[in-house]
């Protein structure tokens, strides 16, 4: 079953292998592990068993009699029979049970695909958790780093008189502060790394392998192609579709029901000789031919009115559906397009603000002054930094769900 799911998840994910080599290695592990897809996948694998359970004749009978008392004829007296039965469905019975099952193995696939999609975009969506909690592990280090500098040049500063004492506690209380949201950073990264090595089903404490600057993967398709993709591709819908059509087989099978069965049978008597009686000890062999009257119509046509309701509840269902997944998808392209201004405003935020902070810095060396200002512009350079992070992960992540959404 393994080289089953691998071979999709290749199928799948190839076009992004080189550029996310590591996440497309945790979606193949994930597949391989994950207990909930392989439960999904069984579940498709035993309704397939139901087809050919379904889809042959009823077991002939065979039955053996013997004359406790032998009944006698002019031929002689009738000692057993051994008699043989076989009941043919009408025509198109079987093949109608088969279409009902087959159906319903086609939408429990179907649920297989959605697992797995909703399992892809669950790693995909932890994997960009995890970058931007590490990002932000990484720029908070790095500003304790410059803190600590700004620390050394202030008490530099106040040796030489020309900074008051209260700079470097200034400084005291901001590293404090990072050092706090370092220490909350790394036990929110461990939260993470537990729930997407438990994804992949693998020891909770297994390394993760996180890239230094995530991809800037596009949405390649229009708003209206993905809206008209998501009708067509999505794994609920198109299950759906499937228990529909399966209802469908339900009804014209509940109709074949309502027909006669065919009978065919064949008895043969054994008779014993008697002495002096010509063709005496001669055995018989009995045609049978025959039909049952399906007569009690009232069963038939309520399995008939069962299966249009069904038929119905299915298309209710599934423009419920619909209307619930554009308003998924109005939402989550909303959070695309943000994530892409985002992008473009903390980009130039970042730009600015780092540029401040050096002439700052410079000025703060020479004259001693504005040391409160450097450290105001060093903290919006830090939220502006770990703003981009976020960004850049909110929209991968939202290119995902919109993929899960298409059934991709």
């Amino acid at each position: 079953m393994k080289t089953i799911i691998t071979i999709l998840i290749i199928l799948a994910t190839g076009y992004g292998v080189l550029a996310q080599e590591p996440l497309n290695r945790y979606l193949e592990t994930a597949a391989q592990n994950n207990p909930a897809l392989k439960a999904k996948f069984n579940d498709y694998m035993a309704e397939l068993e139901k087809i050919p359970q379904v889809g042959t004749l009823p077991d002939p009978q065979l039955v053996f009699g013997y004359f406790a008392m032998p009944v006698e004829t002019k031929n002689g007296p009738q000692r057993f029979n051994i008699s043989f039965t076989q009941l043919f469905p009408w025509f198109g019975t079987l093949g109608s049970r088969e279409d009902v099952f087959a159906n319903t193995a086609k939408a429990k696939y179907e649920a297989f695909e959605e697992s797995k999609s909703k399992l892809f975009f669950d790693v995909r969506s932890s994997y960009y958790d995890l970058y931007f909690v590490k990002k932000g592990i990484d720029v908070t280090l790095e500003n304790i780093r410059i803190l600590r500098s700004f620390r050394r040049l202030a008490l530099i500063k106040v040796e030489a008189g020309k900074s008051s004492g209260v700079d470097e506690l200034r400084v005291e209380m901001d590293l404090a502060n990072l050092e706090n949201d370092l220490a909350l950073l790394k036990d929110r990264y461990q939260v993470f790394a537990v729930k997407f090595n438990n994804l992949l089903n693998v020891d909770s404490n297994a390394g993760i392998e996180i890239p230094d600057t995530l991809w800037s993967d596009d949405l390649l398709l229009t708003r209206q192609a993905v809206l008209d993709t998501l009708l067509q591709k999505n794994h609920q819908l198109r299950s759906l579709d499937y228990k529909f059509e399966s209802f469908k087989s339900k009804e014209e099978l509940a109709q074949k029901n309502g027909t006669p069965n065919i009978i065919l049978g064949v008895d043969y008597i054994n008779i014993g000789k008697v002495s002096g009686v010509d063709n005496s000890g001669k055995d018989a062999l009995l045609f049978k031919v025959g039909i049952t009257l399906p007569f009690y119509r009232k069963k038939y046509t309520s399995l008939v009115n069962e299966a249009l309701y069904l038929q119905q509840s299915t298309k209710d269902q599934k423009e419920d559906k619909i209307n619930a997944l554009e308003t998924l998808f109005e939402k989550v392209y909303s959070e695309y397009a943000d994530a892409n201004r985002r992008i473009t405003l903390f980009k130039k935020q970042s730009d600015l603000a780092s540029k401040a902070t050096r002439i700052l810095e410079s000025e703060y060396s020479f004259s001693g002054k504005n040391f409160e200002e450097v450290l105001r512009m060093e903290r919006s350079l830090l939220k502006y930094s770990l703003e981009l992070e976020k960004a850049r992960a909110d929209k991968q992540a939202a290119i995902a769900f919109i993929n899960y959404l298409m059934g991709r």
